[in-house]
């Protein structure tokens, strides 16, 4: 991802790719329409933590814990098992997304460090932990193999199929991605959102848990671009919604580079931006009804 030469923003570029401009509007209405809602002006706060709790199980499910939102709810423990502790490490992010905004700005690569410290720790036995500390929050050196989560390893074929950059293509990307985030772009932020997303999956610069962390991310972007700043329209339900193989097959088109490819998975990214807005404008219409 170069930033240098005759476009100094090259995200403003994917904006005009055929179709992205629908699917930038197509989410602002969906936004839109959630942000409007009569029960956000009274009763926000139970809209978010709802969204939080959905979009934690959906980042899960995609994970390898696919678990019913009602066993989510109920839970306080989540050491139990390995899908136990993706639950929680999802859980965590999710929380840990909203103290990370005033830095994400300003130092990007401190927040991914942070995000993976946090999944590392929730999602893995203590004695592992230990064992492994020296690889939690930092990218991963020449050599390091990759495993998402023992959930994901469990549950069959790798959801990311690609092929696994080094260490050295892993820093200098990450380098150009950080870059990027500090000097902004008049970019959508649906378009900033998907490309922090679908780089962090093409690389995955850290030894494990790099799903969680980049859906993470995705919902920082979204936050703090202004789309959702009360983080209403949870991606990762539409993440899971849309299901494994298309979310797969949408980064296939991320990592090839092409314009059809690019607009694609941004495409695909509004989908779940869009689905995550229609689940929190249900949950408005039965918090309205009394229902929920």
């Amino acid at each position: 991802m170069s930033t240098t030469g005759a476009n100094a923003d090259p995200l403003a570029a994917l904006g005009s790719l055929p179709g992205v401009a629908e699917s930038v509007e197509s989410v602002r209405k969906a936004v839109d329409r959630v942000y409007g809602h009569r029960i956000m002006r009274r009763r926000s706060n139970e809209i978010t933590g709802e969204a939080a709790l959905r979009g934690s199980r959906g980042s899960a499910a995609l994970s390898g814990a696919d678990w019913a939102l009602e066993e989510v709810r109920r839970r306080t423990d989540f050491s139990g098992d390995d899908e136990a502790r993706v639950v929680g490490a999802a859980l965590r992010l999710t929380a840990e997304a909203g103290e990370l905004l005033s830095i994400w700005r300003q130092s990007p690569l401190r927040v991914l460090a942070r995000l993976h410290l946090v999944a590392a720790v929730a999602a893995v036995p203590a004695v592992s932990a230990a064992d492994n500390k020296d690889t939690v929050g930092r990218p991963r050196l020449q050599g390091e193999p990759v495993s998402e989560t023992p959930a994901a390893d469990a549950a069959g074929p790798p959801l990311i199929g690609l092929a696994l950059p080094d260490a050295a293509e892993v820093e200098g990307r990450l380098d150009g991605l950080a870059r990027l985030v500090v000097t902004g772009s008049s970019a959508p932020a649906l378009v900033t959102a998907a490309v922090v997303h679908g780089e962090l999956l093409a690389l995955r610069p850290f030894g494990s848990h790099n799903g969680l962390v980049a859906r993470a991310a995705e919902r920082i972007v979204l936050i703090g671009s202004g789309l959702d700043p009360k983080s209403v329209c949870p991606p990762e339900v539409g993440h899971a919604e849309l299901g494994r193989a298309a979310y797969a097959a949408a980064l296939d088109g991320y990592a090839s580079g092409t314009p059809e490819g690019m607009a694609a998975w941004i495409a695909h990214c509004g989908k779940a931006v869009g689905l995550g807005a229609r689940e929190s404008t249900a949950v408005c219409e039965a918090l309205q009804r009394g229902a929920a």
